[in-house]
């Protein structure tokens, strides 16, 4: 079998690297940026500070510039950059808010408003942010390149393309407009107009990690398994967490026939309780070409089990923040109690952080107490709202005798992040629990189509919705797909 639509998935998800979730640089803004020589130089010297990590600094050298144009919008863009340098998301909306009230047409707060909007909200509730900033200032690369990338999270490639071309002509030196068109030419599955696209973005050969990630995918599509291993290594070693990074290298490992280096490398990842089932298949199958299908079976039953409906507990690692492994180590040692209040003591120190109150809400579930970890979800949610926080709060909310709010929270994420074929599936299997077969087949053939086809629980239930549905041709080929995921033998001969 091939693993061909996991690179895909992959590719449709690089786009989202491309924009800056985090505070854009500061740009002193055409018509707006007047104040005195006093103030400009104390928002130059915060610039630098920060840029330079001294967050403490800046902060003086911005409460001295607030004594000088309190109602400066591009004084209180600064501090809305500051605090989401510092942690403080929460608080940075207020400032960010305030920068606009100062200036409702001020371009960068407005395009720092997209960014935000677009972490708590998803790609299509931003979209008239960003269209707002260009409106504001049509030529400005960071908005035209973030809203290339937006669109292009939100399904439009036409528009996306559009917008990507539009920042070549306002900035033909700025590299990323290369950058966009080669995501999109991926997405396409044109790769060699990718390939081309991206070397003369040089952005891969600078080490960009969007740019390592896609270069690796179009490598692995051009059959080249051995440079997509050696690009990922690298990137892997750099951000160790990244964990598509990490799959895809697993993938890269396969291709090239180095299966004791796979086991080696992950099968330790693969013992765990969160491991994925496309890399449980991997490892799996690895196994088998050494010859040991004992250590196989195990891996492929869990592969292939039914989707998994409850959270686990996750594993600890040596590259995650030392609050996250403190808290699941708590919790894994049989202490709830203490991984409470160590959360709470966490809460304490960063009120205004969403990082923390997500890993507060996991230490309450862990703890028992969905109510309060739903209430500090929530909190979360309204500066960034990933995946792992929805999907966290979903099953919170069904399995504690909510499930119309689940089922919101599913469909507000879908409609978010058009591309997430998780999402996608968790809520065509809620769709098919009602009864709702069409809608299923919808939401489950556009996963299919972001590359989702090597997830055998997807399968079987396309299968199940296309009988449903008394469409008998298209429940026989899905059937014949996943036979052939399926192995024919889970037990040592």
């Amino acid at each position: 079998m091939t693993f061909r639509s996991s690179t895909f998935a992959a590719l449709a998800a690089v786009l989202a690297l491309a924009s800056c979730s985090q505070a854009p640089p500061h740009r002193p803004h055409r018509g707006i940026g007047e104040g005195s020589p006093a103030f400009l130089q104390l928002l130059g010297d915060a610039d630098k500070a920060m840029a330079d990590g001294k967050l403490a600094d800046a902060g003086r050298l911005l409460d001295e510039a607030r004594g000088l144009a309190p109602e400066s919008p591009d004084l209180w863009l600064a501090i809305a950059r500051l605090r989401l340098r510092g942690g403080e998301h929460l608080t940075a909306l207020e400032a960010a808010d305030r920068a606009l009230a100062f200036g409702p047409a001020h371009a960068p707060a407005l395009r720092l408003r997209a960014l935000m909007v677009r972490d708590a909200h998803g790609a299509a509730d931003s979209l008239p942010w960003f269209e707002a900033a260009l409106k504001a200032d049509p030529e400005d690369p960071d908005t035209l390149a973030d809203y290339a990338a937006t669109l292009g999270d939100a399904g439009e490639a036409r528009a996306s393309l559009k917008a990507a071309r539009a920042l070549a002509e306002v900035a033909s030196e700025d590299t990323r407009a290369l950058y966009l068109q080669a995501v999109i030419a991926a997405r396409g599955r044109q790769f060699t107009i990718a390939r081309s696209l991206l070397g003369k973005s040089g952005m891969a050969a600078r080490g960009v990690p969007a740019a390592l990630l896609l270069d690796a995918a179009i490598s692995l599509e051009e059959g080249n398994a051995d440079s997509a291993a050696a690009t990922l290594e690298g990137l892997v070693a750099r951000q160790p967490a990244n964990a598509r990074a990490r799959e895809l290298l697993a993938r890269a490992m396969f291709d090239g026939g180095r299966d004791a280096d796979l086991v080696r490398r992950f099968g330790p990842e693969a013992s765990l309780p969160e491991a994925s089932p496309y890399l449980l298949m991997l490892v799996a199958r690895a196994h088998e070409r050494l010859g040991d299908r004992v250590a196989a079976a195990p891996l492929l039953a869990r592969a292939y089990a039914p989707v998994r409906t409850s959270p686990v507990l996750l594993g600890l690692r040596d590259d995650l923040p030392p609050p996250t492994n403190a808290i699941r180590k708590l919790l894994w040692s049989g202490n709830p109690a203490g991984a409470r209040a160590e959360a709470t003591a966490l809460r304490t120190r960063f009120p205004a952080s969403a990082d923390a109150a997500a890993l507060a809400g996991d230490a309450l579930l862990g703890a028992g107490d969905p109510r309060a970890a739903l209430t500090v979800y929530a909190l979360a949610s309204e500066a960034r709202r990933p995946w792992p926080l929805t999907r966290k709060a979903v099953w919170t909310f069904a399995r504690h005798g909510n499930p119309a709010a689940a089922e919101m929270l599913l469909a507000r994420q879908v409609a978010g992040e058009t591309e997430n074929a998780s999402a996608l599936t968790a809520l065509a299997d809620r769709e098919a629990a009602r009864g709702d077969w069409r809608r299923t087949v919808l939401l489950l053939d556009h996963a299919l189509a972001l590359g989702a086809g090597h997830d055998p629980a997807l399968l079987a239930l396309r299968e199940r919705a296309a009988r449903k549905s008394g469409d008998d041709g298209a429940g026989e080929r899905f059937a014949a797909l996943l036979a052939e995921l399926r192995p024919r033998r889970l037990t040592a001969k």
